[in-house]
């Protein structure tokens, strides 16, 4: 019979930030526990509030099943001497297993004969072994800073003030430092401050509804989204969409009461992403807009209580956002009082990276990048790239992204518009930061796209030139982010360009910086686009042909990807398998291949002059197509080979003893290799 554990954890107010990962570690422990103990179990789930980690773990054996452990000891000759008597190893052995010698047998295995013992482990009672496993499981969840207390020594993310665990409803007995477990959890601090006893999960949950906690994140989140819609619908505004901060918001309390205030309309002449910034940043407030997507001089909070007089909450809540609203204000006045263009030679001062110089180096070497960039893939727009990759970096030295760095970019579009500027060099300064997170928005424009290209490949390229690569999850200098979003911009504009050029232009330009070899710094750069490139595709098409392809090349990005399109399309194809396996074969023989043009007064057998005949048609029709990238028909064609192909390994001994006649086979089959091998690696292929 199946029985339910519950644990639940009360402490001080954990950062909300802390709590997503709190609980998605808390469950794998909770099963690689389990797991090791040969508990089984079924549903894990775990819950949190600001105050309180909490675990349910439904059908739990009431004890761990009996099992036969295998103990291998030392190798038989090492065990007994020549006369077949236990050496002291064995008796060792036999000790330290609790077994008598003679209770020890031999054991084949791939290396040899071993002694061994079997032993019969009874299982133990569940709760038993949950003694041992809670207190484990919670001083083993890894949070971003603990915190030790008193005297005590255990941490944890916050002081710990109560832990209720039941097995069946019966308390697991256990302490964590001066915390004993028990059955009585609390309410919320202010409005419900008192203990309740619990006697499973479905009564903790009702009692704690009770007591005004909310204990699910999902159903505060859900309860949040729908009383802020209601709010903002009963003003005449909406929500502007900000997923992010409701995950936040749903984190840092345990009662959610949504409150709706004002905030004056003259404010509303600072740029709105300011105004959202502050709001969002500071106080965790959602921005309303209207209609049009304009915003509106609203705000909508979430406090953790129920507030007796909302009118007093909403007033203080506005008292302290209007002082915010009116530093932005202060700091975007004082902004515009220089232009930006004035602003770049404050870059000269900006120490980008110490071993790379300033900013204003750094945004020298990446506007000559754009600028040859721009000449390939935009010429006409030069000028207006330009332009733009010397104004981009020029709202760093603001007050305004001092106070809130996530508004850089943001901020250089609103002061070059306020200074004059293009309004397309405007939205390229905005642009050239996108995207800012894998799968974010990219950018609109080409002067923005190719801006961002260029400043982010003399990012990668500086940092591997000067050893900082990323290793593990460490890339303070977000290298990855910066490579998948050349990428992804590269894709999504078309570029034709080449990512070996691109890189060895930027190295060029950073020649005096680098601390490592030049080629060495471009190998490893090309191979870091190559890992970011695979994982990427390798999450949308087959990964044996993403490898396939990528291994004939992939410097030409927008040409991979239509040769793994083709190659992924094709392979669907019924007839695919046997078509991979004869040119497999084929891959297989010639290996490096051989150089040598085929001598058709060579050929022995039928099969070789009708395989030649077919690769001329083929050939030509199939390089046509390869060359205007119409890589399906071209494989389409490729595959009429095959029974020909079929054929010649049928009748045709390749490797003759005849070396004239044997090179001409293996040059014919090398032709043949080299035709669909300009596509994709067939080898690597699973048929």
């Amino acid at each position: 019979m199946t029985k339910e554990l519950f644990l639940e954890i009360g402490t001080e107010e954990i950062p909300a930030a802390f709590l997503p990962k709190a609980m998605a570690d808390l469950e794998s422990l909770v099963r690689k526990e389990f797991e090791s103990a040969r508990l089984a179990f079924g549903e894990v789930r775990t819950l949190a509030t600001p105050r309180r980690l909490a675990l349910l773990v439904r059908g739990v054996d009431e004890r761990q099943p009996d099992a036969e452990l295998t103990a291998l000891g030392p190798a038989c000759k090492v065990a007994f001497d020549v006369d077949g008597k236990p050496t002291k190893a064995a008796e060792g052995f036999a000790r330290g297993q609790g077994v008598d010698v003679a209770d020890l047998v031999v054991a084949s295995t791939e290396k040899g004969d071993y002694i061994s013992v079997t032993k019969r482990i009874v299982g133990r009672p569940t709760v038993e072994i949950l003694v041992d496993i809670l207190p484990r499981v919670i001083g083993a969840i890894p949070f971003r800073k603990s915190m030790r207390w008193a005297d005590l020594d255990v941490r944890f993310a916050r002081p710990m003030h109560w832990i209720v665990a039941l097995f069946d409803g019966v308390v697991v007995p256990f302490s964590f430092g001066p915390i004993k477990s028990g059955s009585a959890s609390r309410g919320h601090r202010f409005m419900a401050n008192t203990v309740f006893p619990v006697r499973d999960f479905a009564h903790y949950l009702e009692e704690c509804e009770r007591h005004f906690v909310i204990p699910d994140p999902e159903k505060r989140k859900e309860i949040i989204r729908r009383e802020v819609e209601q709010a903002a619908r009963a003003i005449g505004g909406r929500v502007l969409p900000d997923e992010s901060l409701l995950d936040q918001v749903a984190f840092l309390v345990e009662y959610p009461s949504v409150v709706c205030g004002t905030f004056e309309t003259d404010f509303l002449q600072v740029p709105k992403e300011v105004l959202i910034t502050s709001m969002r940043e500071h106080q965790r407030y959602f921005s309303l807009v209207d209609e049009n997507g304009q915003l509106l001089p609203h705000f909508i909070t979430v406090n953790n209580t129920l507030a007796e007089d909302p009118a007093v909450v909403t007033r203080g809540n506005e008292r302290v956002l209007r002082a915010r609203l009116s530093d932005a204000r202060f700091f975007f006045e004082e902004d515009k009082k220089i232009p930006l263009e004035e602003r770049v030679a404050s870059l000269k001062g900006v120490v980008y990276q110490a071993k790379l110089g300033t900013s204003y180096e750094k945004m020298e070497r990446f506007r000559t990048i754009a600028e040859k960039l721009s000449s390939h893939a935009a010429p006409d727009l030069t000028d207006k790239v330009s332009r733009a990759a010397y104004l981009c970096k020029a709202d760093l030295v603001t007050a305004m992204v001092g106070e809130f760095p996530e508004l850089q970019g943001v901020m250089g579009r609103e002061y070059a518009l306020l200074a004059g500027e293009d309004s397309d060099v405007a939205q390229a300064i905005h642009e050239h930061y996108l995207p800012t997170q894998a799968g974010g928005t990219l950018p609109a424009t080409d002067i923005g796209a190719i801006v961002s290209i260029a400043d982010k490949i003399d990012t990668i390229c500086g940092c591997f030139g000067v050893g900082l690569i990323p290793t593990g999850t460490a890339d303070p200098y977000a290298l990855r982010r910066s490579a998948i979003g050349i990428i992804a911009i590269i894709l999504d504009r078309g570029y034709e360009l080449l990512l070996t050029e691109l890189i060895h232009d930027s190295l060029e330009l950073l020649q005096k910086k680098l601390n490592r070899e030049f080629s060495a710094v471009r190998a490893d750069v090309l191979e870091f686009f190559r890992g970011r490139y695979v994982n990427m595709m390798a999450g949308r098409y087959p990964s044996d042909v993403v490898d396939a392809v990528v291994a004939v090349s992939f410097d030409n990005l927008n040409d991979t990807t239509a040769r793994i399109v083709a190659l992924a399309e094709f392979k669907e194809r019924p007839d695919f398998e046997p078509l991979a396996v004869a040119f497999k074969r084929v891959c297989n023989i010639v290996k490096q291949g051989i150089d040598i043009p085929v001598d058709a007064a060579l050929f022995q057998v039928d099969a070789e002059q009708a395989l030649f005949n077919a690769f001329e048609v083929v050939a030509t029709s199939a390089g046509t197509m390869i060359t205007s990238k119409n890589y399906l028909a071209a494989l389409t064609e490729i595959a009429g080979l095959r029974g020909a192909v079929d054929t010649f390994f049928e009748q045709v001994m390749v490797m003759a003893e005849d070396e004239k006649v044997k090179n001409n086979r293996l040059a014919l089959l090398t032709g043949i290799a080299r035709l669909f091998g300009a596509i994709a690696d067939f080898a690597r292929i699973s048929a």
